[in-house]
């Protein structure tokens, strides 16, 4: 039922500044339960309940819209992905890498709707340089935490950027995986079987 236009009077008093979180929450929603196409503005003031000009103050269209989200969901990508590192306090390397799975994974199964989108987005061509700027920043920082791990076999600066590109594609695999239902994996069986093939990989020791 349309939102009563009292409310929607209330609701555009908000301004843009306080108003762009709860645009992109929503473009999130729908992205999760119509795919990143059914991102459009008006389906996204109807979902907040305002009119289409108070998501316009916020956003100048869809295109905006989505590469704002994007940017935010790959900074939450990011720190999940740091954390899939190996962590200190584990008693193993192999252990370390099993560790550092599971609590990646358990990141991507709390934001499932924000994980669809990081890997479909590229799909999109309105998100096309969004999509190689937030990789090359990914990339970048993933890149300088690795580096200690990997000092032995990366020799160069190209080498190093090859074995983070190959950390990065385990990392959205195994996302991937998680995120299919029809294969039923937990963070935990998930881990257990990716975190030692990385593990083996990396030959870290």
């Amino acid at each position: 039922m349309p939102e009563p236009a009292a409310n929607r009077s209330r609701a555009e008093h908000l301004g843009p500044q306080r108003r762009r979180p709860q645009v992109l929450d929503a473009a999130l929603q729908i992205a999760a339960e119509h795919g990143v196409a059914g991102v459009t503005m008006a389906a996204i003031a109807e979902r907040i309940g305002v009119t289409r000009p108070v998501v316009y103050a916020c956003y100048d269209g869809r295109g905006e819209v989505l590469a704002a989200l994007l940017d935010r969901e790959t900074e939450l990508m990011l720190a999940s992905l740091l954390g899939a590192l190996p962590p200190q306090r584990a008693s193993s390397v192999e252990d370390r890498f099993v560790a550092g799975f599971r609590a990646f994974l358990s990141t991507v199964r709390e934001r499932p709707a924000s994980w669809r989108i990081i890997l479909t987005a590229d799909q999109d061509p309105v998100l096309a340089a969004a999509v190689t700027s937030g990789r090359a920043r990914l990339t970048e920082r993933v890149g300088t935490v690795m580096r200690p791990l990997l000092e032995h076999r990366a020799r160069t600066e190209h080498t190093l950027v090859a074995l983070t590109e190959v950390f990065l594609a385990i990392c959205e695999a195994a996302a991937r995986m998680l995120l299919d239902g029809e294969q039923q994996w937990t963070p935990e069986s998930l881990a257990a079987i990716v975190g030692p093939a990385a593990y083996r990989t990396f030959e870290i020791g």
